[in-house]
């Protein structure tokens, strides 16, 4: 059977076992903003390495700030906690059981995964500094890299939590519930970046991250509950892209959506008035489009990536720098390569990373083939494999974060 024929069928079969009643659209949805994460990660991180061959973090934006652009389409966050929003409350809606057993189940779906891939990083650390000789300097590029999309996994995990209180507000205000959210947000950006912002105390801004975040897993929710109607979408659509343009053009907010080295403000960590404004606007576009994206994913060659991709979420979130790094940490050896290793600060080295970018998506396929397991229960680990397991992941986020 030809590999075209065999994905045909793939593609039939995955047709014919999915439920009538699936949301193909906000699937869809969640597939697209899944995708973007390793997209942006792959596209806008590099290394630069120093003469005792050590890997450090570098980003072509400090060279070509023109294409901040980029990072605000490839930054879907907001469509995520939309979906995510949408999903929980109707999933909330058909639980069977008490409120504190399907968090329990919810959330235990979402840290075997990151317990697995910290566990695993824990236990290649020593091998690859003693065994493989590895610089310390590169061990830390990495394990920062593998961290750092996991900070999401951790406030997706609060968020998730409160969506009982989210359902409430929703049932009682509708649309309207977060907006608070969004007021929260514009009063801590302006006591940091106003006339005052001299004698405000750094950790304020750490004030911004869970409303920041919880405000599209709110709209979500709203939606989920069926208070979000086209008029709303549209609002949101032309009133965060309008607030999106003015603190650009007239408040100074930097371009890029993702921290650039060098720059004294980011927008994303923690979120800023302008990640809100994104997600709003993506949110209303999301919503005005479910119809068309349903109907466009009733095509089975369409809708079997879009299973396939929702069936791996955690797995790609989770390893996709780890497939980035299986690249570049034996590429260090040979020198700088180019698209790989060494400065992304030319027309040249974007070319080369768009090469490598198959194959970074490849090394994901074939370590998610071993890693996608710990997405399962972990029925066959008994408490003492579960607890080395937490005391290596401990141990790597000691090392990652340098504490």
């Amino acid at each position: 059977m030809s590999a075209l024929a065999l994905m045909s069928r793939t593609a039939r079969r995955i047709e014919d076992v999915t439920p009538a009643h699936r949301d193909r659209a906000v699937d869809g949805l969640r597939a697209l903003a899944l995708l973007a994460v390793p997209t942006g990660h792959w596209l806008l991180g590099g290394f630069t390495r120093s003469p005792d061959g050590a890997l450090h973090n570098a980003s072509p934006l400090g060279a070509f700030p023109g294409f901040a652009p980029v990072s605000w389409v490839l930054q879907m966050l907001g469509i995520f906690f939309l979906v995510g929003g949408y999903a929980s409350v109707l999933s909330y809606r058909r639980r069977k059981g008490s409120t504190r057993a399907w968090l329990g189940g919810r959330l235990a779906r979402l840290g075997r995964p990151v317990l697995g891939v910290t566990a695993v990083w824990a236990a290649l650390l020593p091998l690859l500094h003693f065994g493989l000789g590895v610089p310390v300097d590169t061990l830390r590029t990495a394990s920062t890299l593998v961290v750092q999309p996991l900070w999401f996994v951790g406030v997706y995990t609060v968020v998730t939590a409160l969506t009982p209180y989210c359902v409430r507000a929703a049932r009682r205000l509708g649309v309207w519930a977060a907006a608070p959210l969004l007021g929260s947000v514009a009063v801590v950006d302006l006591l940091r970046y106003g006339p005052y912002a001299d004698a405000v105390p750094s950790w304020l801004s750490l004030l911004n991250v869970l409303p920041g975040w919880l405000f599209a897993y709110q709209l979500g929710v709203s939606w989920g509950e069926g208070r979000v109607t086209r008029r709303h979408a549209w609002a949101l659509l032309a009133g965060g892209a309008a607030l999106f343009a003015a603190l650009l053009l007239l408040f100074g907010y930097p371009a890029s959506m993702v921290g650039v080295p060098g720059e004294a403000r980011t927008n994303s960590h923690p979120p800023s008035l302008l990640v809100l404004a994104l997600a709003a606007a993506q949110s209303g576009a999301a919503i005005l489009l479910r119809d068309r994206i349903g109907a466009l994913l009733r095509r089975p060659a369409l809708w079997a990536p879009v299973v396939v991709v929702n069936l791996s979420a955690m797995t790609v979130l989770c390893w996709h720098q780890t497939a980035m790094l299986a690249a570049a940490v034996p590429a260090a050896y040979a020198g700088e390569v180019p698209g790989l290793v060494g400065a992304p600060d030319s027309a040249g080295w974007i070319l080369a990373r768009l090469a490598w970018m198959p194959v970074f998506a490849g090394l994901l396929v074939l370590i998610g083939r071993y890693a996608r397991r710990f997405e399962s229960p972990w029925t066959g680990a008994g408490p003492a494999r579960r607890a080395l397991a937490g005391v290596l992941a401990a141990g790597f986020g000691v090392f990652a974060l340098g504490l």
